[in-house]
């Protein structure tokens, strides 16, 4: 048999985790990974939809936070698979080490409280990283407001830690695209002026300054109507 080239045969084995170790900012944090994270959760709706429109359903064990405040809908349930839910709303401690989980994508209000019982500092002991989601760092440091940038750094740096760089930037340049092709269409006049309902009967649940949905508004040239509150 014929030998292969010593470069070709480096590059036969190559993958990503050849990329790793990674550092990623995380809040005022920098988080740093050895290798990609193989028994990872996530917390809650979009934050789990992050995990799986960038593929990475064969390397989480479960999600969090989900069916105690939401219903999943059919395309979303089809994507998760028999991923099962570790718990209905915020996790425990106790649940996410029980699940062997080695990463947590969460977030400040996000499947995490300020001085509560899981945070970063509480799960490190048990070799859990964590991963704040952008928009939450409003809670723990200052930021001027959410961006739609917030969510494309959100999927670069998860990209980085699990080693589908590639696939990150496709999302982001297809999202970017499309925007741009909205932001074409829309006649130059006063923006759309939109109040987001979430839920709540006697009193709305809505979307404030450092909400995503109000990055996606004016994204999409419109207006949040509750911009100006916290």
């Amino acid at each position: 048999m014929k030998s292969l080239p010593l470069a070709l045969l480096a590059a036969s084995f190559a993958g990503p985790a050849l990329a790793h170790p990674v550092t990623v900012q995380s809040c005022d944090r920098e988080v740093s990974f050895d290798t990609a994270p193989e028994r990872a959760a996530s917390n809650d709706v979009n934050l789990t939809e992050m995990m799986l429109v960038l593929g990475l359903n064969d390397r989480m064990v479960g999600y969090t936070g989900i069916s105690g405040w939401n219903k999943l809908d059919e395309e979303i349930r089809a994507d998760i698979g028999e991923l099962p839910e570790l718990s209905e709303r915020y996790p425990t401690r106790e649940v996410l080490i029980g699940a062997d989980v080695d990463f947590w994508f969460a977030g400040w209000n996000y499947g995490m409280r300020v001085g509560g019982e899981v945070t970063p500092d509480t799960l490190e002991p048990f070799g859990i990283s964590v991963y704040e989601l952008t928009e939450s760092c409003i809670h723990i440091m200052s930021r001027e407001g959410v961006a739609i940038d917030d969510m494309y750094n959100d999927i670069r740096n998860l990209g980085v830690i699990f080693g589908v760089e590639d696939r990150a930037d496709d999302l982001i340049s297809g999202w970017q695209a499309e925007l741009a092709e909205i932001a074409a269409t829309i006649p130059e006049a006063e923006p759309l002026r939109v109040f987001v309902y979430d839920s709540g009967e006697d009193t709305p649940f809505t979307a404030g300054r450092y909400a995503m949905p109000t990055a996606m508004i004016e994204a999409a040239g419109g207006r949040n109507i509750m911009d100006d509150v916290d």
